[in-house]
Order: structure tokens, then C-alpha cells, then sequence
């Protein structure tokens, strides 16, 4: 027996779909029973939970935003300190490996790196706030759950790198006129903050985030003098360079 579900409900659930409805309401969507799941075991609120078997395949038909309706669906509230509008009171610790992304707009690309930063530990992940909105249902759904489990903060890129170097930490980017990642002597992050800028997917790291990069890395080809592709995708570069960094850090005992 299908439990009733209102109108208003269906059509509140669907239209968070947009980023306009999800900022003022401050909720977002996840779907698929893997991902309910992770929701439930975050530290996140669930605000409201919908499964197919209890409302009927037909009311989650119509909220879905999956191209075909998945067995469960749930409301997620957002973090409240998803934006930094004033870095010099927030705490970063003294040391640890973190991402900026400058502007991806993809959000594939934006729900891969936060399954790369998942998988390899990242402290935190901070993006431009032209960077596409993390609760994109679309990002959310490449996240594959990573998304409850990764720190992530929308703020200023440049103001960022400019705190992460004053302290005593390194800002990197990656440029095609950058030193070769693989000969380069990196800072891992385990004594002082280690901060990696990943750029937008056509224009790469802009010119205000660029000034404020301490070093520039580079990622060769091979051969290295025959380049093929003219660039790496923005998600394979983090990958990329985020596992040389992880292959440099002292593991923790």
C-alpha cells in the first residue's frame, strides 16, 4: 500500500533541480539507494526520505531527476559553512595537503575531483564561487556518496593562497611553462599547509589566482618533447598530480 504524498511535495522535491530553489530553500537531492545510504551515515541532515516501495513508482516517476526513477530519493540539508566570506576567521590547520579549484564548470569534472580527493585523503576542498554549485544534482550523482565524507567551502581562490604562503605553506598550480612534477621538490603537506590550484577546463588558473601561486608544476607528456593532446582534462590533472604529491607523503605511523 502506497503511503499518500502531496502535490506540493512532488513539485517542492522537483523543483530543487535549480540552483535558485536549492539556495533559498537550503536543501538538495540525492538518488539511489547507495547514496540515501551515505546520506543517513553522514553528518548531514536528511530532512526527508522518499522510497518507491512506500509512495508508489509513479509519485517518484515524477520527482526524479534521473532519466529513470531510482528506488529511493532523499532531501539533504546543506552545511551551514559551505561559504567562507571572510578567510582570516577560519581555521586551517598548520599542516595538510588541500585543493582550490579556479573555476570548473563542468560538474562532472567537479564530482570526479571530489571522489580523487576522497580516495586520497585531500583535508579540504575549496572553490572559486564561479566554481558549478557541489550540489548540482549532477555532481552530486558523480560524487558517488564522496561528497558526504569530503570538506568542502566556496571562497576566494587568490585570498586563499595569499593566507595558505603567509603562513608559512606553499600555493601550486599547474602550468604548461611549470617545472616537471616528477623532479620537482614538493611539499606534501605534513609540516606545513600544502594548498594545489587546479584551473577552469578551458582557460585554466586566472590571472588573479596565478599571481599568487608559489610554485608552478607541469605534468609531461610522454615522450616528453611529443605532446599530443594540447592539455589533461582538469579531473585526470588532479588525479594526476594529487597522486604524486600522496606518493611523496610520509605515511602517518
Amino acid at each position: 500500500m502506497s503511503i499518500p504524498i502531496t502535490n506540493n511535495e512532488i513539485k517542492f522535491v522537483k523543483s530543487l533541480e535549480l540552483k535558485k530553489n536549492r539556495d533559498s530553500s537550503g536543501m538538495f537531492i540525492v538518488e539511489g539507494e547507495k547514496m540515501v545510504e551515505e546520506a543517513t551515515r553522514s553528518s548531514f541532515e536528511v530532512f526527508r526520505c522518499y522510497r518507491a516501495a512506500e509512495i508508489g513508482g509513479t509519485a517518484m516517476s515524477r520527482m526524479t531527476l534521473l532519466s529513470s526513477p531510482s528506488p529511493a530519493l532523499a532531501v539533504v540539508r546543506k552545511p551551514k559553512d559551505l561559504e567562507i566570506a571572510d578567510l582570516s576567521y577560519f581555521s586551517l590547520p598548520d599542516n595538510g595537503l588541500f585543493l582550490a579549484l579556479d573555476g570548473i564548470r563542468d560538474p562532472g569534472n567537479l564530482g570526479t575531483i571530489i571522489r580523487i580527493a576522497d580516495w586520497f585523503g585531500i583535508d579540504a576542498v575549496f572553490a572559486s564561487r564561479d566554481t558549478v554549485d557541489i550540489f548540482n544534482p549532477k555532481v552530486v550523482q558523480a560524487t558517488m556518496g564522496a561528497i558526504f565524507r569530503v570538506k568542502f567551502h566556496y571562497c576566494d581562490i587568490s585570498r586563499l593562497c595569499r593566507f595558505v604562503t603567509l603562513s608559512g605553506g606553499d600555493a601550486y598550480g599547474t602550468f604548461l611553462d611549470g617545472g616537471n612534477i616528477y623532479s620537482k621538490e614538493l611539499n606534501t603537506g605534513d609540516k606545513t599547509k600544502s594548498l594545489i590550484v587546479i584551473g577552469n577546463e578551458s582557460n585554466g588558473i586566472s590571472r588573479e589566482v596565478a599571481v599568487t601561486i608559489s610554485d608552478k608544476l607541469y605534468i609531461p607528456s610522454y615522450p616528453e618533447n611529443d605532446r599530443g593532446s594540447e592539455s589533461l582534462n582538469a579531473a585526470v590533472a588532479t588525479a594526476v598530480t594529487v597522486a604524486e604529491f600522496r606518493r611523496r607523503t610520509t605515511p602517518k605511523a
